[in-house]
């Protein structure tokens, strides 16, 4: 039942504002629970919106209740992104959130659904219409290959200009849906396809891509691409490394048209953010920038300067060069407990790692400090390691979940620790949750490499390192802040 709160809530929710430089649209992006790797994809998605400058997304792992929120109206939400799905564990949102979330897109807000989004909510009769191409029996997919995704309307705002250069089509690793079920009520309009070939167990006839709908006076964008399993990183490759440009060109677009009736997005998709730069709410809570684009705040471990060789600024970028030595570099400062934020990118089978709470009184930071490893895991035999991979306390404890991004991507690192205790936090996902004093740290303490090392694991305050391990791996937006006694 549509109340009169739920109607004010819709109608605040569709009246967009003018799009902006100064007023980026507000997204609301649905996830948390999917068959596939929600976790990585909702992270990655939001990332490559925000990327454009033209977008404020806020992720909720919990929908029914974001959408059920009284809170709702006043974050002035224009956009929701679906990456959702209750293939495996139906699960609808209850009558209240269902029903704002129809209000509000009949009354203007846009919707976006990737992938499996068409196979959730059988039989809620709104949500199928607003999708009008579905998941349901006798869809199916081949192989995850390489195909071409090829434009059919290049009319409208979302295709106009072939992808803002990208040209009538563009090549992909992803799932290719095909059999999937039209809504009769629903009237889509088919923007894309690709050819489901047989050799990838495909059907042999082209199937849709991409497609917009309207629901009232909501506007839909759809498009079946996007497939990640967890722990299967071949399958990152279709939203996320340099092949994924294509792909997140389609989804920026897809997403400002629904959100606001045109496109003003020119080129294909790229990152136009400032780096390097505290927030005025970053340095009101404290927060320490260690690199301004220009000068890190680091020396050599041991030396008083930083490294003659190996470390170089390029664009904007602190970086290790391939070969380049010059040995780790540390904090000017030392640290007990704190929060440390850094944006890092690895070259194809680069290696290298965060060490914190180093001390010098030995011969390499690795020797006193714990460490995140940061990784590229497809490339380097350390991925093969669940407990060397990106993003895992080093031989020590893995991630507890999969979501480190490819080669040529950049990923969030955060380390928080508190007294003896330890967190890791890669692309805004927890995936390390320990603490030092615990039996279940002493015990995978003694399976490791460490216990010949007496001083590993014992300082509670001291230096973060950056590591030389010999690769080309690059640093930005590198941030910190005390927490001591906090």
């Amino acid at each position: 039942m549509l109340t009169p709160a739920l109607l004010a809530a819709a109608a605040c929710l569709a009246q967009a504002p003018d799009q902006s430089a100064a007023a980026p649209i507000r997204a609301l992006l649905l996830t948390g629970v999917n068959n596939h790797n929600w976790r990585f994809t909702s992270r990655m998605h939001a990332d490559t919106l925000e990327a454009t400058g033209k977008f404020d997304v806020t992720i909720s792992d919990d929908p029914a209740s974001a959408l059920a929120s009284p809170d709702l109206a006043k974050a002035g939400y224009t956009l929701f992104v679906l990456d959702y799905n209750d293939l495996d564990a139906p699960k609808r949102w209850g009558p209240a959130a269902e029903a704002a979330f129809v209000s509000a897109v009949n009354a203007g807000a846009g919707v976006v659904a990737i992938h499996s989004a068409n196979n959730a909510f059988k039989g809620w009769t709104e949500y199928e219409q607003m999708l009008g191409l579905l998941w349901r029996q006798g869809a199916g997919h081949g192989a995850f290959h390489a195909f071409e995704v090829v434009l059919q309307n290049t009319e409208h705002p979302v295709t106009k200009g072939n992808l803002g250069g990208l040209g009538r089509s563009f090549r992909t690793r992803d799932e290719l849906y095909h059999g999937l079920t039209p809504v009769p009520s629903s009237r889509p309009t088919m923007l894309a396809d690709a050819m489901s070939s047989r050799d990838s167990g495909g059907t042999g006839s082209a199937q849709p891509m991409a497609l917009v709908n309207q629901f009232g006076q909501g506007r839909i964008f759809a498009t079946p691409l996007g497939h990640v399993w967890t722990n299967v990183s071949e399958t990152k490759q279709s939203i996320s490394g340099p092949g994924a440009v294509g792909f997140k060109t389609l989804l920026v677009r897809g997403a400002e048209w629904a959100a606001t009736g045109r496109v003003t997005l020119t080129g294909p998709w790229s990152d136009v953010r400032t780096h390097n730069r505290l927030t005025p709410e970053q340095a009101k809570e404290g927060w320490t920038l260690l690199f301004d684009g220009s000068t890190p705040a680091f020396r050599g471990f041991k030396k008083q300067a930083m490294p003659d060789k190996g470390w170089v600024v390029r664009d904007g970028l602190l970086v290790h060069t391939a070969g380049g030595g010059g040995g780790d570099i540390v904090t000017l400062e030392q640290y007990g407990d704190f929060e440390f934020s850094v944006e890092w990118r690895a070259a194809a089978g680069a290696n290298s790692g965060i060490i914190y709470r180093a001390s010098e009184a030995f011969d390499y930071p690795w020797m006193t400090g714990p460490e995140m490893q940061i990784l590229d895991d497809d490339g380097h035999r350390d991925g093969k390691g669940p407990k060397t991979r990106a993003g895992t306390l080093y031989d020590l404890f893995p991630c507890t979940h999969d979501v480190v991004r490819p080669a040529g991507e950049w990923n969030h690192a955060r380390v928080v620790t508190r007294g003896s205790r330890i967190e890791h936090w890669l692309n805004g996902v927890k995936v390390v949750d320990i603490d030092m004093d615990s039996e279940e740290y002493k015990k995978a303490h003694a399976a490791s490499k460490w216990p010949g090392m007496k001083a590993f694991g014992t300082t509670r305050s001291g230096h973060i390192a950056l590591q030389d391990h010999g690769d080309e791996v690059a640093f930005r937006n590198i941030m910190v802040r005390r927490i001591d006694g906090k």
